[in-house]
């Protein structure tokens, strides 16, 4: 008599597995988000932790800094000019006050120009007002100080070109001597330019660009003159010049001499470099943020910090970030990484030193 508790053994064959099929839709089939609340642990592919990479915009002229510091340079030289003009003597009779403030009104719109520019392009208006604020009494208190200094330089300049035989403006000897003497506007840019953005490695790389760009302005002033004929239209068109190119000259010096920077690759500000000269920059939604980031409500007010420690740079998120498509909270950089905050990406690049 069979015992009625006993249990008929299931047998599996290796026939019977080979049968088994699965729907398409479990191999091939979208992978359905959790619902909100809902806890996930995870799953055997990694993609969902990570960013994919956004595709690279077009990157502007006008963010390239040799661009709109030309800019600034050119339109702060006209506006001095402007204002300055009615009032000049045009080297006849008594000399009148325009003779006297057109160079150092020139120099101070030229070094609000400086300060004010990159903030204008970062669309800061804050940050635009508080540099403007601070550059007009420096830019017209170092436009005097150095309008000095380079009427002296100038001076000794033309002795010793009078003492070489050189009796007149349109010897190339005279125009050198005007380069380096106007050479001392582009120091006082350079420095303005640093102090507003709080850096000396930025006034160093200001006053050499500034020295270098004034120089060359300055060297052409009076061949222009001679071009254009005497009066306003000369003038107007030789300092337009010498603004444009102490500003464009400060910003391919800055270029050609950063070592460590961020290159927006996507975003509203793609093309902008940002260079990293302080120990701390801070990336967010304020504008008073050093990498301010704008018309992103995922951003927070402080969402990251690149810190510098010596050759290294550490960037701490404390925001959504991600590195390479990986999602970061802390990490040390290196050259080519890409980061990405919200709808904007960022190259990370260091110069190699030989």
């Amino acid at each position: 008599m069979a015992n009625p508790d006993s249990k008929e053994t299931l047998k599996i064959t290796a026939e019977d597995l080979e049968a088994v099929t699965l729907p398409d839709a479990a191999v091939t089939g979208p992978i359905s988000p959790a619902p909100p609340g809902a806890r996930s642990y995870g799953s055997i592919s990694d993609a969902s932790d990570q960013m994919p990479e956004v595709a690279e915009d077009k990157a502007s002229i006008l963010l390239q800094g040799w661009f709109y510091l030309g800019a600034a340079g050119l339109v702060g030289a006209l506006l001095g000019w402007a204002i300055c003009e009615p009032t000049v003597s045009d080297g006849e009779g008594v000399r009148r006050w325009g003779d006297y403030l057109l160079l150092p009104l020139l120099t101070m719109f030229m070094c609000m120009g400086f300060g004010i520019a990159e903030s204008v392009v970062e669309r800061s208006s804050k940050k635009a007002l508080i540099r403007g604020a601070l550059s007009v009494p420096l830019g017209l208190g170092l436009g005097g100080i150095f309008y000095f200094v380079a009427n002296i330089i100038y001076n000794i300049a033309l002795m010793l070109c009078s003492a070489a035989g050189v009796q007149t403006h349109r010897n190339p000897a005279v125009w050198l001597a005007r380069g380096i003497g106007w050479m001392v506007f582009g120091v006082a840019g350079g420095v303005i330019y640093g102090i507003v953005g709080q850096s000396s490695k930025k006034a160093k790389f200001g006053v050499l660009g500034g020295m270098i760009g004034a120089g060359l302005g300055g060297m052409l002033f009076d061949p222009i003159a001679m071009l254009t004929g005497k009066g306003g239209p000369s003038r107007a068109v030789g300092f337009a010049l010498f603004g444009m190119a102490t500003g464009i000259a400060m910003g391919l010096v800055e270029s050609a001499l950063k070592d460590r920077w961020l290159y927006v690759t996507a975003g509203p500000l793609a093309g902008k470099q940002f260079i990293l000269y302080k120990a701390q920059t801070v990336i967010g939604s304020l504008q008073q943020s050093d990498i301010y980031l704008f018309k992103d409500p995922s951003i927070q007010p402080q969402h990251a910090v690149l810190e510098l420690y010596g050759a290294k740079v550490q960037l701490r998120a404390g925001g959504p970030v991600f590195v390479a498509g990986q999602p970061a909270r802390t990490r040390v950089l290196t050259d080519g990484d890409l980061i990405q905050i919200g709808r904007y990406s960022f190259r990370y690049k260091e110069r190699h030193r030989s």
